[in-house]
């Protein structure tokens, strides 16, 4: 499917890796700067400091001041930016291909210098403290993080990435300092980059860039695997008009056999406007504008759900619905036709991402720090393409049990 794609890999002496995949038909590249940490490495005292550290290298390096660090790739027609998830941070420059030693400087400067100027971090926690009220004022995100406080309690992966007000609001600068110290190091990175590229002129770039990361010895202690499940109800209020629910349980790992499986079912299920849920509970009963099915895959656990948002009247009626959608699955293999369709959008999904640079870039960091390797664009393909339309009535008699789903709900305070 991809055609001739050449992905090489180089490990320098400092166990940083450096991936790169030379796309040669564009005039663009995207370069990250991918570290193995992420708000599940985040102490429950210090929760949202890896969201804030992310923050916080934009406001000054050794090399650079805050404007210098804002305008040097805008001025080329590029852009600086970063992310953080529940297990990686990403750092990522988008540029035309000549910017190329530009785009690795700049990202690589945010993990190897920063200095946290005082009065910038104080400021910065305001920023923050108003990007957590604007989550809260979502119900849909609201409700979401706290599915993940049921699915994953007392774990800080269950926590949400962005902290809460008083642990924000508690950070120090020196934290600060001593979470990059113990975080951002040589064996916790990988170097990935997508578009018009050398890997040599790539490779020459990190090692100036990074010429003076120090080491703080061994890797970091991950988070251990979630403790037993048990499905739970929560219930709560707050000033909407609309009533929100996730109906979810614990999924499957990355590295589970399952993976493709379940993507399939979650595609047929609720991924899409043809989609079971979609076509049933919006479309034919008009209970809901939004509906859809999740999966989140980690590198030792996951979890899966539906999220629906609808008048809080007819969250029994839609219930029953989708646990009739579950009970279909388990019961019946889907037809070829809606198993080759949902085949279809997967491969079109993962197709339509190959148009972009910077989804290039994200699969090969994410896949190495994953998989240690990246899979190749056939392979997953070809793992679709071998699932059966009993392999998924299996999958689904064990997995879609309605006993198995805990239920948030989030209700209009007047109700």
């Amino acid at each position: 499917m991809e055609g001739k794609v050449v992905i090489t890999k180089t490990t320098l002496p400092s166990g940083i890796r450096i991936l790169s995949e030379s796309v040669s038909s564009v005039r663009s590249i995207a370069v990250g700067v991918w570290v193995d940490s992420g708000s599940r490495n985040d102490p429950e005292f210090k929760a949202g400091i890896s969201h804030f550290v992310e923050h916080a290298v934009f406001k000054g390096t050794t090399k650079r001041r805050m404007h210098q660090i804002a305008s040097r790739m805008e001025s080329v027609g590029g852009y600086l930016n970063a992310f953080t998830s529940k297990e990686h941070t990403c750092y990522f420059a988008r540029a035309l291909d000549s910017y190329l030693d530009r785009g690795v400087d700049s990202v690589c400067d945010l993990v190897a210098s920063p200095v946290f100027p005082e009065r910038e971090i104080e400021k910065e926690k305001s920023v923050v403290l108003e990007e957590i009220k604007m989550y809260d004022d979502a119900p849909e995100e609201y409700i979401t993080d706290r599915f993940e406080s049921v699915i994953y309690p007392s774990q800080a992966i269950g926590r949400p990435i962005i902290g809460y007000p008083e642990t924000v609001s508690g950070l120090k600068r020196q934290d600060l300092f001593d979470y990059v110290t113990r975080q951002y190091i040589p064996d916790q990175i990988v170097i990935a980059a997508s578009g018009n590229l050398r890997h040599g002129t790539l490779v020459k770039s990190v090692e100036k860039a990074f010429k003076d990361l120090r080491s703080a010895g061994s890797k970091p202690k991950k988070e251990s695997a979630p403790p037993p499940y048990q499905a739970t109800e929560l219930s709560l209020t707050r000033p909407i008009q609309q009533g929100h629910l996730i109906l979810g349980r614990p999924g499957i790992s990355v590295h589970s056999k399952h993976r493709a499986i379940l993507e399939l079912l979650n595609i047929i299920l609720g991924g899409g406007s043809s989609s079971r849920l979609n076509q049933r509970i919006r479309e034919r009963y008009g209970f809901c504008y939004n509906i859809y099915s999740f999966l989140n895959a980690y590198s030792d656990c996951g979890d899966f759900g539906v999220y629906l948002g609808l008048d809080p009247s007819r969250i029994n009626r839609a219930l029953r619905l989708i646990f009739r959608e579950f009970d279909r699955l388990a019961q019946k293999p889907v037809s070829n036709q809606v198993l080759t369709r949902a085949k279809g959008q997967a491969r079109g999904g993962i197709a339509l991402g190959l148009e972009s640079m910077s989804n290039r870039m994200t699969r090969l960091g994410k896949q190495q720090l994953y998989f240690g390797r990246v899979i190749s664009i056939d392979e997953t393909i070809e793992e679709l393409e071998a699932v059966t339309a009993e392999e998924i009535q299996t999958f689904a008699g064990d997995f879609l049990s309605p006993n198995a789903f805990s239920r948030v709900l989030l209700m209009p305070s007047d109700q």
